[in-house]
């Protein structure tokens, strides 16, 4: 298989370890091309982790995680590269508070490209335009209402126009309305751009709608993996009570509040 017909993500079985203590193990995962995957499990189970993987911030105890059919680098300069078709919205927005929006959403392309400051400032008027706060530019982020903090923060993972988009935790701290503006946006963004987007989450139910693939974590690993009808039917007792958030059941939440990560 060549690069250009690889998956957009190929995880091959990996495990993941942390302070000495392998946190997910056996991971055998595929992210097609133009798809949007939800990584769905319960706080403490390893989303987290695995995203860190992803972006190369965690070197993998065993097996591999490629990335549009390269491995993940661990040399700084190739990962720095590789690092530039990854967009990340943070669960915290990461805005930074001294700067208006359309500076926050023009760092990226100051910091790793040599455009012409006109050109920098058409660019952002698009990114802020695709998530409908063009008129919101001159603003800070202390002015700003949460969902449109978190729609300014999706611009700026944008900025580079990066094929692969993951999204940690979304929704957090955002109201139903809030929610689904953002939810619909991902959807939006990732047919018009062609992107591949993952959307690490235990926002479950309004995740799904959206989502062509959903896999679940869970006691240290991936536990289901399949289309969201397949999910949504499934008579797997761990599944089914992460699904229906019930607090006795194979998935021991009390281990889990211990601190692994999340």
């Amino acid at each position: 298989m060549t690069p250009a017909d690889a998956p957009a993500v190929h995880l091959s079985g990996l495990r993941l370890d942390r302070g000495g203590r392998t946190i997910l193990r056996d991971i055998d995962l595929s992210v097609p091309r133009g798809s949007i995957t939800a990584v769905l499990g319960p706080s403490g189970s390893g989303k987290s982790t695995l995203l860190a993987a992803l972006t190369g911030e965690l070197p993998p105890a065993a097996g591999s995680v490629e990335v549009f059919g390269q491995p993940v680098p661990h040399r700084s300069r190739a990962l720095l590269d590789m690092r530039k078709g990854i967009g990340v919205l943070l669960q915290g927005n990461g805005l930074l508070t001294d700067l208006s929006v359309a500076d926050n959403v023009a760092l990226p392309l100051r910091t790793h490209t040599k455009l012409p400051e006109a050109l920098i400032r058409r660019l952002v008027d698009f990114k802020l335009n695709a998530v409908g706060l063009r008129a919101a530019a001159d603003a800070y982020p202390r002015e700003l209402s949460g969902g449109m903090a978190r729609r300014v923060a999706l611009a700026r993972a944008l900025a580079l126009d990066p094929p692969l988009m993951i999204y940690d935790e979304p929704l957090t701290g955002l109201d139903p309305i809030a929610s689904g503006v953002i939810m619909s946006l991902i959807q939006r963004l990732n047919d018009t751009l062609g992107l591949t987007s993952i959307i690490v989450t235990h926002h479950v139910h309004e995740t799904l709608p959206i989502a062509d693939q959903a896999v679940v974590i869970a006691n240290g690993g991936l536990v289901f993996s399949g289309t969201p009808a397949e999910l949504e039917a499934t008579s797997d007792p761990l599944v089914k009570q992460f699904l229906r958030g019930e607090p006795d059941g194979p998935i021991a939440f009390d281990t889990v509040k211990r601190g692994e990560a999340a």
